[in-house]
């Protein structure tokens, strides 16, 4: 469980939690934009966010309406996330990575009242009657008094609070929600990734979890986050977190991967470091251990999907092969079980479907009650796409996806499993397994690689010799695909659709 909060009380709803912070901590820093050189204490925040939640009350926003952030990660997405609490929106954020028709199925989906939009965004053409606020009337708005704020009447703990949508890798964005007693939860669920005051690094979305769903936990604990500017270098990572003197960094492993090669590296000053994450992907062992070994901070590896940000993970006291093979045990308040395809516990060891049951799992998908049902089994459990085994001692090691499994001559291979021993290959620097259908064997592997060394790519020969000295041989890959990089989605996730179309266009050899 993370340590003492930074704000003394109880509070039912966000905003009340925010208002308490003002006063309480308010002069300490809350967000620094790198980009801008802006900087905001809590208070500051809290006053600004005041003066655009007063505001959207002149616009008839209030308890239960939709607003709509599609920003940059900027301290004006903050500061927009922050009033629609303070007025009892349900906020969403939309990538403004995301393309035209992905935005369009959100707008149309939420039916946001107000949508806060960033300049040069295509907004769909048809908005179902919502009012538009551009960010340059957003910074226009003058700060409010936090202090004489009134919260509306009504809003519970159950009502809803943010909307976060999925990275569509899986077809259009579904927009998983939480309540406020789901925002709460992930101070009980942070473990030793928060501390009180922390400085902690973000270069991913703010529309993703990472920002959504932890906006309660930052607003408690005190801690800094400190905004890099998009896109995103391992360059510019690297400089915020010695100039910043960063404490908690967190990224996706692909963030990291790039930052352990950047010139520099093993003379930066990262003595500010204590702890290091790594989520929102699967982490190769490989990669784990150079992070330990080059940052010199402890590294933990957290386990979290959309739909439920905080579920499991590793320890700084972990021994290696926990750290490096697991995504860890359940959080503080998290159940999780697999099941099989009939719904059934399976044995100790074996592969199953994750299931999860803890404090900040969505409560649904908004407005699409069939997806909701479907994403619960009877007994409320959240039923993921997510495959995976138990070790002995109660880690969780994940081997794949339910669409990712193909099924090679009658045995079922799970990606994950083998791109993790990829990764360890010298010759590789990431990898990415997908099935393809293959006459008389039914389907077959193709290992999707980059190289360590360009002018030395892998052989397919040195890639399956490898795979069979550490697993069964028919999970060793059939074909290899040498790639440049491979393709990401808006979340920093490796694009498995756009490979399998890569791949289906290819002649094969």
């Amino acid at each position: 469980m993370a340590g003492p909060t930074a704000v003394e009380g109880e509070f039912a709803t966000l905003a009340e939690l925010i208002v308490a912070a003002a006063a309480q901590i308010g002069d300490h820093e809350a967000f620094v934009d790198v980009a801008s050189g802006q900087r905001l204490t809590f208070r500051q925040c809290a006053d600004a966010a005041a003066g655009v939640a007063a505001r959207l009350r002149e616009l008839g926003v209030g308890r239960g309406d939709v607003v709509a952030v599609a920003l940059e990660p900027s301290i004006d997405f903050a500061v927009a996330s922050t009033a629609g609490a303070l007025v009892g929106a349900v906020v969403t954020g939309v990538n403004f990575r995301l393309g035209p028709r992905e935005i369009a199925g959100i707008v149309e989906k939420c039916r946001p009242a107000v949508v806060i939009f960033e300049a040069g965004l295509a907004l769909p053409g048809d908005l179902f009657g919502a009012l538009v606020l551009h960010r340059a009337e957003l910074a226009a708005i003058a700060p409010g008094d936090i202090t004489a704020w009134q919260i509306p009447p009504g809003i519970t703990a159950d009502d809803p609070a943010v909307i976060i949508w999925t990275s569509g890798t899986t077809g259009m964005p579904k927009g998983a929600w939480l309540d406020h007693r789901g925002l709460a939860g992930a101070v009980r669920t942070a473990g030793e990734m928060t501390v009180a005051f922390d400085r902690r690094i973000s270069g991913i979305p703010m529309a993703h979890a990472g920002f959504m769903a932890k906006q309660w936990e930052q607003w408690a604990m005190g801690f800094a986050l400190v905004l890099t500017p998009t896109p995103w270098t391992a360059a510019m990572m690297l400089e915020v977190l010695v100039t910043e003197r960063i404490t908690a960094g967190a990224g996706v492993p692909t963030q990291w991967a790039k930052l352990l090669d950047e010139p520099g590296i093993d003379e930066a000053d990262l003595s500010a470091l204590r702890i290091c994450l790594a989520a929102a992907a699967p982490a190769a062992p490989e990669l784990v251990e150079r992070m330990g070994q080059v940052l010199g901070a402890p590294v933990v590896v957290r386990y979290a999907m959309t739909e439920s940000p905080s579920i499991s993970g590793t320890t700084t006291t972990d021994p290696p092969e926990v750290q490096y093979r697991t995504v860890g045990r359940p959080q503080d308040g998290v159940r999780l079980k697999l099941v099989d395809a009939d719904g059934a516990e399976v044995a100790p060891g074996e592969v199953g479907r994750v299931c999860i049951i803890g404090p900040c799992v969505m409560r649904g998908y908004w407005n699409d009650p069939e997806l909701t049902a479907a994403a619960f089994d009877a007994d409320g459990w959240l039923v993921s796409g997510d495959l995976g085994r138990s070790d002995p001692v109660g880690n969780l090691v994940l081997v794949g996806r339910v669409n990712d499994m193909y099924i090679r001559g009658g045995y079922n291979v799970y990606p994950l499993e083998v791109e993790n021993v990829l990764a360890e290959h010298p010759a590789v620097s990431t990898a990415a397994v997908i099935g393809v259908a293959a006459p008389v064997i039914g389907e077959i592997g193709v290992a999707c690689v980059v190289a360590a060394d360009p002018a030395a790519p892998p052989t397919i020969a040195d890639l399956r010799g490898w795979v069979r000295e550490r697993l069964a041989d028919y999970k060793a890959p059939d074909e290899l695909l040498v790639v440049d990089a491979l393709p990401l989605t808006a979340v920093g996730k490796v694009d498995k659709l756009a490979l399998k179309a890569t791949l289906a266009t290819r002649s094969t050899p």
